[in-house]
């Protein structure tokens, strides 16, 4: 399973989504699109978004804290 989760360190969804994933027991690789612009341009690209966080699980691309598509987005693929 491919998780990547675009956050800000001061963003307190993306520290839910985070620690939501984590009590699911995924694994995901967190980029910081406050100081990785590069990322932030493929986040963009990805969801149409500048908010954050944007969660990328297998493809889909799930734009904030919504727990229901998360739980439908790890479930498609386990």
């Amino acid at each position: 399973m491919s998780v990547i989760v675009y956050s800000t360190q001061t963003c307190p969804y993306c520290h839910l989504a985070k620690g939501y994933l984590k009590s699911k027991s995924v694994k995901f690789e967190d980029v910081d699109v406050s100081s990785d612009h590069a990322k932030a341009e493929e986040m963009i690209k990805k969801s149409g978004q500048m908010g954050v966080p944007v969660l990328d699980i297998n493809g889909k691309i799930i734009i904030g804290f919504d727990k229901e598509a998360i739980d439908k987005a790890i479930s498609a693929k386990k």
